[in-house]
C-alpha cells in the first residue's frame, strides 16, 4: 500500500513539472513572437509579389499596328539618312535593347519580378566599392542627350504619328496610325498652353487664299508663285487649318501691324523659312503693291557683296506703324565663317557649337524670332560649300559629332539653349524654333526620279490629334528652355498636294519640286499659328 502511494504521488509531481515546463515554454514563445509561433514555417507560404508600374522610356511612346501606312516624309535626304544610321549604329542598338528592357515585363501579364535581398545587397556593395566615375565635360553631357535624342527618332518600329480619319458616318470613324519613314518618327511632349494649334484638321474656306499668287509679285519669287506656272488646279489654295477645341484668331494685316508697332520680326533659317518670310510679306500687304515700305536691308548688314548674286538678307519697314519684316539666311543655323578670307574656293569652318553671327550681332533690335533648319544636313550640301564641322574652335574629332544626324540635332540644341540665355537680356523677346517642314517625294529623291504628282489632298477625312511633335529633334531642343515651339510637321505632312512638283521654273527636266511649297500655300498657316501665338 506504501509504495503504491509513493508511485501515484511521484506521476502527480512528474504531471505538474510537465505542466510547469510547457507553460514556461508558451509563456516564453509568446512573449518574443506572439502569433508566428502558431503559424506555420515561412518556406510553406504560398508567395506573391506586388505588381510594379513599369515607366516606358520616351523613346517608345506608340506601337504600331496592322494598318499603318507610309508617311513618306524623308526629313533628310535618304543618302544622309543610310549615312547617319550607320554612324549611328550603336546608339540604335542600345536605345532598341532598352526598349526590349521595358516591353518585355509587360508582356509577362504586366508583372516584373522583385529584386531578391540577396541580390540587392550585391548590388549595394558593386556600388559602394565601385571605383567614382569621371565628371562628364559640358558638350559630352549635350552630346550624350543628343545620341539618345537621334536614336529614338530614327527607330521606326516604335514612334508613330497619331492622324484620325473621319467620315460623316460617325460609326465608321477609324482611328488609324501613321508609321513615318527616314529620321523624325518619334515626338517629344509640347508644352501645355490654351490651344494646341498643332492638333486640327484642314477645311475648305472659300474666303481663301488671303492674297494673290499672281500679284505679290513686289514680295514673292516667281519660282514660289505657282499662279505664274502651268499648273491648273487650285482647290489647294482654299484650305485653311482649323485646330481642334478651339478657334484660331483671323489674320489681317492692319492687326498684325498694330500688334508688332515698334517692333521686328525676323526669320532665320534656310529657304523654306524665306518662303515663310515671303508669305508674311504677301499677307500683310494682301498682296498689293506697297511703294511706301522701305527696305531697310544695310541696318542689318544685307548688302549684296561684290560679285554676289543677292544679300544673305531682306528687311523691310512698314513706315505706318514702323513694324520691321526681315529674312535671314542661315541654313544650318550656326556660325560659318571661310578659313582663309582671301581665297575664294577656301573651306568654311562650320561651328556647330556657336550661334549664327547674325544673331550675336542684332539679336538687340530682334523683338520676334522664329528660327529653322533641317534640309540642308547631307554630304551633298557640306561637301558643296567645303564646309567643315569645327568644334570648341578647332575642326571636329569626335565620331560620334560626325555623323549628320548627331551634328543637326547637337546644333539646334547649341543654338536654341543659346538663345534662351539671352532672353533675361532681352525682357521683350519671344523666341520660336519651327519644325521640319516635309518632304513627300515619291520613287526616288529629288535627282532620282522622286515625284508628288497628287493634286488631291490627302488631309481630305483626316485629324491630327497628336499631343507631341512629330519632330522630335525640335520639340526637346527646345524642353525647359524660354524658346517656343512652332509645331507645323504634322499638319503640313497631310498636305502632299501643296507642292511646287513638277510646275518648277526653274527646274531640269524632269525633276520635281517636293520640298518647297506653292504660295499662296501651306506656310500661309504657319504664319498664321505664329500670329495667334504673338
Amino acid at each position: 500500500m506504501k509504495r503504491g502511494a509513493l508511485r501515484r504521488k511521484a506521476r502527480d509531481i512528474s504531471v505538474v513539472l510537465v505542466v510547469l515546463v510547457c507553460a514556461t515554454v508558451v509563456i516564453w514563445t509568446w512573449d518574443t513572437t506572439p502569433t508566428s509561433a502558431f503559424l506555420p514555417p515561412e518556406s510553406h507560404f504560398l508567395k506573391l509579389e506586388t505588381e510594379k508600374v513599369v515607366k516606358r522610356i520616351p523613346t517608345a511612346l506608340n506601337t504600331e499596328t496592322k494598318d499603318s501606312y507610309s508617311s513618306a516624309t524623308p526629313f533628310v535626304n535618304k543618302e544622309e539618312t543610310k549615312e547617319d544610321s550607320t554612324n549611328n549604329k550603336d546608339t540604335e542598338e542600345d536605345e532598341e535593347n532598352q526598349v526590349e528592357e521595358v516591353t518585355v515585363s509587360e508582356t509577362n501579364h504586366g508583372m516584373t519580378s522583385t529584386i531578391q535581398e540577396k541580390g540587392l545587397e550585391q548590388v549595394e556593395h558593386e556600388v559602394l566599392v565601385s571605383e567614382p566615375k569621371k565628371t562628364p565635360t559640358r558638350e559630352e553631357n549635350k552630346l550624350k542627350q543628343v545620341n539618345h535624342e537621334v536614336a529614338a527618332s530614327e527607330d521606326e518600329r516604335t514612334k508613330t504619328t497619331h492622324i484620325k480619319e473621319t467620315h460623316s458616318d460617325a460609326e465608321s470613324t477609324q482611328q488609324f496610325i501613321a508609321k513615318k519613314d527616314d529620321v523624325s518618327t518619334s515626338t517629344a511632349r509640347i508644352p501645355s498652353q490654351a490651344c494646341n494649334y498643332a492638333k486640327g484638321k484642314w477645311v475648305v474656306d472659300n474666303h481663301r487664299p488671303l492674297y494673290s499668287g499672281s500679284h505679290c509679285k513686289q514680295w514673292l519669287a516667281s519660282m514660289w508663285a505657282c499662279r505664274l506656272m502651268q499648273r491648273t488646279d487650285f482647290a489647294f489654295e482654299r484650305l485653311r487649318w482649323q485646330p481642334k477645341d478651339c478657334s484660331m484668331e483671323e489674320f489681317e494685316g492692319s492687326k498684325f501691324l498694330r500688334r508688332m508697332q515698334n517692333k521686328t520680326l525676323a526669320f532665320v533659317g534656310d529657304s523654306l523659312g524665306r518662303q515663310q518670310f515671303q508669305s508674311m510679306m504677301c499677307m500683310i500687304t494682301g498682296g498689293k503693291e506697297r511703294p511706301d515700305v522701305l527696305d531697310v536691308g544695310p541696318e542689318f548688314g544685307f548688302i549684296t557683296p561684290e560679285g554676289g548674286a543677292r544679300p544673305n538678307g531682306w528687311a523691310y519697314r512698314f513706315p505706318e506703324t514702323n513694324t520691321t519684316v526681315l529674312y535671314h539666311w542661315s541654313s544650318t543655323l550656326c556660325d560659318i565663317e571661310p578659313l582663309n578670307i582671301s581665297d575664294p574656293l577656301t573651306e568654311h569652318a562650320m561651328h556647330l557649337d556657336r550661334p549664327p553671327a547674325f544673331l550675336r550681332q542684332y539679336l538687340h533690335k530682334i523683338d520676334v524670332l522664329v528660327m529653322n533648319t533641317g534640309h540642308h544636313w547631307n554630304r551633298g550640301k557640306l561637301n558643296g560649300n567645303r564646309w567643315v564641322m569645327h568644334l570648341n574652335g578647332v575642326p571636329n574629332t569626335n565620331k560620334k559629332l560626325a555623323a549628320l544626324g548627331n551634328a543637326k540635332n547637337f546644333t539646334i540644341h547649341s543654338t536654341v539653349s543659346w538663345v534662351s540665355s539671352q532672353l533675361p537680356r532681352h525682357p521683350g523677346l519671344k523666341a520660336f524654333y519651327r519644325s521640319l517642314s516635309p518632304r513627300h517625294f515619291v520613287g526616288g529623291e529629288w535627282n532620282t526620279g522622286g515625284s508628288c504628282n497628287n493634286t488631291t489632298p490627302m488631309s481630305i477625312g483626316k485629324e491630327v490629334l497628336q499631343e507631341e511633335s512629330s519632330d522630335y529633334s525640335a520639340g526637346h531642343a527646345v524642353k525647359g528652355t524660354g524658346v517656343k515651339l512652332l509645331d507645323i510637321t504634322a499638319l503640313s505632312h497631310i498636305r502632299d498636294e501643296g507642292h511646287i512638283s513638277r510646275f518648277s521654273l526653274t527646274a531640269s527636266k524632269g525633276v520635281q519640286d517636293c520640298l518647297h511649297w506653292c504660295l499662296p500655300g501651306v506656310p500661309d498657316t504657319w504664319n498664321e499659328i505664329l500670329f495667334a501665338m504673338i
